[in-house]
């Protein structure tokens, strides 16, 4: 008679074919940093140190091997969008590894990590399976999907590792990022507003999906669209901050009609609040992005 605390032979055999494909490849890291630099980055919420450590930690390498702290680690690098971490979570869960053995959950976590790009989730959906409605890891629910509490706000200081990160990747300064996403959301990941705006960075749904974002309560792909419209706008509209900021809250077309910031409260309130944090005029902008905007030398320029 076999107890339910083991996984099935199904589950089992996926994951044979899951280890042997991933996770007994060498790791992403190249070097193997001091043990001590380690885990003070891994607790000020680096994702790369969380899944270095929890490796280590797995393998019992130069430390006592300990799988339930590498699973936190790992569901808490997953939890800051690190699709290496996802992974090893699916893993995790197809072996039934210090958690109960759950093959949809393994599958929706193999799932994420492929949209976020893992080449090794990529190769691995097809023995992953189908991902089903099984609820996602408590430590993952606030940041990756969108059975969040509203009222649950990720840490601002993980938010801002992943701005300062992915902003410059945009040509976008992190400052008015931050200040962006302080003003639109308060840094809750799953903000919805009134209009429909939603996430982080609080994308409209035109937005999202003119920007390719999949999970919009998915604050590293919210991040990642919301960057790519500002960088649009930055060249839509020559690096002038408060018409950028204006556009990104009521929309280029608004911007274009009153050839200027909007007569909105709204609008002028928000883009009074931004700047007063963000106190440059101009951004440099990507002039290959976008061409300008065909009435921008007939717009007022903000006072």
């Amino acid at each position: 008679m076999h107890s339910s605390i083991y996984p099935s032979r199904p589950v089992v055999a996926r994951a044979i074919a899951l280890c042997m494909a991933f996770s007994c490849a060498p790791s992403r890291a190249q070097s193997a940093p001091d043990l001590d630099a380690l885990q003070a980055a891994a607790q000020r919420g680096e994702p790369q140190a969380m899944v270095q450590l929890a490796s280590r930690l797995e393998r019992g390498e130069n430390v006592e091997r300990d799988f339930t702290r590498a699973n936190e680690l790992y569901c808490k690098a997953a939890a800051r969008g690190d699709s290496e971490a996802l992974l090893k979570l699916g893993i995790i869960y197809s072996i039934g590894r210090g958690v109960p053995a759950d093959a949809g959950v393994a599958a929706l976590l193999v799932a994420k990590s492929a949209e976020l790009g893992n080449e090794g989730a990529k190769r691995l959906i097809q023995f992953a399976g189908q991902p089903t409605d099984s609820v996602l890891p408590a430590c993952l629910s606030e940041a990756v999907g969108p059975r969040a509490s509203p009222t649950v706000s990720a840490a601002r200081k993980d938010i801002e590792l992943l701005v300062r990160h992915w902003a410059p990747q945009y040509a976008i300064d992190p400052d008015l990022v931050m200040a962006l996403i302080a003003v639109e959301s308060g840094f809750n990941v799953t903000a919805v507003s009134p209009k429909s705006a939603q996430g982080l960075m609080q994308l409209i749904p035109g937005t999202a999906q003119r920007f390719g974002v999949k999970d919009v309560y998915n604050p590293q792909q919210n991040l990642k669209g919301g960057l790519a419209y500002l960088r649009w706008l930055m060249a839509y509209f020559k690096g002038d901050v408060a018409l950028v900021l204006a556009a990104y809250n009521s929309g280029e077309e608004t911007v274009e009609r009153y050839r200027g910031i909007p007569p909105y409260a709204e609008t002028r309130n928000y883009v009074k609040q931004i700047t007063s944090v963000y106190r440059k005029a101009s951004h440099p902008y990507l002039g290959e992005v976008a061409a300008p905007s065909t009435v921008f030398s007939r717009i007022k320029k903000p006072e």
